[in-house]
C-alpha cells in the first residue's frame, strides 16, 4: 500500500524551510506550488469517493469525474488568492501556471510509484505530455481571469465559463488517455501542440495591438 500523504510531506517540507529562508518574496511562489501539489492529493481522495459513489468505471471516472474535480480543485486556491488580496494581472497568470505546476509535477510523482520508473522515452512524453495539459488549462483559467476580474458584472459567469472550458480539455485529453494505442499518444502531444499555438496566436494578437509613440 502507498501512502501518498507521506510522499506529500516529505516533498513540501524542503519547499516550505527553503520558503522560510528565501524570503518573503518568494513566499508567494512555494505556497502556490504546495498548493498546486496539495490540489493534487485532495483530488485524488475525492476522484475516489465520487467514483465509488456512483459506481463508475475507469472511463467514466477519468473522462468525467477526474476533470471536474482536479479542475474546480486548482481554481479553489486561486480564488482564494484573487478574493483576498486582489494581485495585478501578471501576478494572476503567474500564480495559476505555478498552481498548475505543482499539481502535474506531484502527479507524475503519483505516476511513477504506481507504475514503475522503466521507460524513460515514454515517462517523458506522459510528463511534458500531461504537464503540457495542466499549464493550458490552467493557461485557460488565468488568461481570462485578468479581464473578466477587471469587470464585475462578469466575474462569477465568466470564472464558471472559464473553469467549463478547463475541464473540457482536461476530459477530452483523459478521454484519449483512456482509449489507449495511438489515440494516447496523441493525447500527449496534443497540449504540447495546443502550446505552441497559443503562444503563436498570442504574439500575433499582441502585434496588432496599439503601441505608444514616444514623444
Amino acid at each position: 500500500m502507498t501512502y501518498i500523504e507521506n510522499v506529500f510531506a516529505c516533498i513540501v517540507a524542503p519547499l516550505l524551510i527553503a520558503a522560510l529562508y528565501m524570503g518573503k518574496k518568494y513566499i508567494p511562489l512555494f505556497s502556490f506550488i504546495c498548493a498546486g501539489m496539495g490540489a493534487c492529493l485532495l483530488s485524488a481522495y475525492i476522484n475516489t469517493f465520487f467514483a465509488a459513489l456512483y459506481n463508475a468505471n475507469a472511463l467514466n471516472a477519468t473522462a468525467e469525474i477526474a476533470p471536474v474535480v482536479e479542475e474546480t480543485l486548482k481554481l479553489l486556491p486561486l480564488l482564494f488568492y484573487l478574493l483576498v488580496f486582489e494581485p495585478k494581472a501578471e501576478k494572476i497568470k503567474a500564480a495559476v501556471l505555478t498552481i498548475a505546476a505543482g499539481f502535474a509535477t506531484f502527479e507524475n510523482i503519483c505516476y511513477l510509484i504506481e507504475n514503475g520508473a522503466d521507460d524513460l522515452s515514454f515517462l517523458l512524453i506522459r510528463g511534458f505530455g500531461a504537464g503540457a495539459m495542466h499549464i493550458i488549462c490552467g493557461a485557460i483559467v488565468g488568461s481570462g481571469l485578468t479581464y473578466v476580474w477587471q469587470r464585475a458584472w462578469l466575474k462569477i459567469a465568466g470564472t464558471f465559463g472559464l473553469l467549463g472550458a478547463a475541464i473540457t480539455f482536461h476530459g477530452v485529453y483523459n478521454m484519449l488517455i483512456a482509449h489507449g494505442g495511438s489515440a494516447q499518444y496523441l493525447a500527449y502531444f496534443m497540449p504540447i501542440i495546443a502550446m505552441g499555438v497559443g503562444a503563436g496566436t498570442g504574439k500575433l494578437f499582441r502585434s496588432f495591438l496599439p503601441t505608444e509613440e514616444c514623444p
